[in-house]
């Protein structure tokens, strides 16, 4: 079964509210205090998990650079591990 986590834009606007924000998500183990860190993070993530995307959280995401490069990581991340996908969703 996948784990659903509704990505919130407000959330990932700055380094610090990231690695909080992924630390809730994924556990005191998880280590992204930076953007290369999540990618790297999310690259060992072995468990199944789908990003939950709305419409209103991209239009969010794509006002504010930081949040826009947390998603690219993501994305990245997607390809690169079968575990995590993206969906969205209304």
């Amino acid at each position: 079964m996948n784990r659903a986590i509704v990505l919130d834009a407000s959330r990932i606007t700055d380094k610090d509210d990231m690695y909080l924000y992924f630390h809730s998500l994924f556990g005191p183990d998880f280590n992204a205090e930076n953007l290369d860190a999540l990618h790297d993070a999310l690259s060992e993530v072995n468990e199944d998990a789908v990003f939950l995307l709305t419409q209103s959280n991209v239009s969010k995401i794509c006002l504010d650079s930081y949040a826009y490069r947390v998603l690219l990581v993501i994305g990245k991340a997607v390809e690169e591990n079968p575990h995590l996908h993206i969906q969205f969703t209304k």
